[in-house]
């Protein structure tokens, strides 16, 4: 058991740098990291909000780590928050067209790779409670 904890500890470290460093560029840079040619100043501001959010969600994260056995309550509630927004970038995807590779691969990890994260922390969870 603490051999498989361990291992979600650490795939979820790694997985934490995407909010995490995804967000700082943006909080940033702004929709510039876009290189658009015209540059709307609500939606820069707009962008830079939603991307504090996002570093912010991968503080949340990482402050599941420690304790990971014991954080499904924490765990689930950001787990579903970046799975809604998945549901949100699958809708732009079917409305207005497909995003660049990045932001398909994001979604690969908010509809697929999170809610996997969450039945593993909640695998781990319930080894942990066996063994005490």
């Amino acid at each position: 058991m603490m051999r498989e904890r361990r291992l979600l500890q650490g795939v979820v470290t790694i997985a934490c740098l995407v909010p995490i460093l995804t967000g700082l560029d943006g909080v940033l840079r702004g929709v510039g990291m876009f290189r658009l040619d015209e540059l709307p100043v609500s939606l820069d501001s707009h962008f830079r909000y939603l991307s504090g959010i996002f570093l912010m969600l991968g503080f949340a994260f990482a402050s599941t780590i420690a304790a990971i056995e014991r954080q499904g309550p924490r765990f689930r509630l950001l787990g579903a928050m970046v799975i809604m927004g998945g549901l949100a970038r699958a809708l732009s995807w079917a409305m207005v067209g497909a995003p660049a590779i990045g932001h398909q691969l994001g979604l690969a990890m908010e509809l697929v790779v999170v809610p996997l994260l969450m039945l593993w922390q909640a695998r781990v969870a319930g080894q942990s409670i066996q063994d005490a």
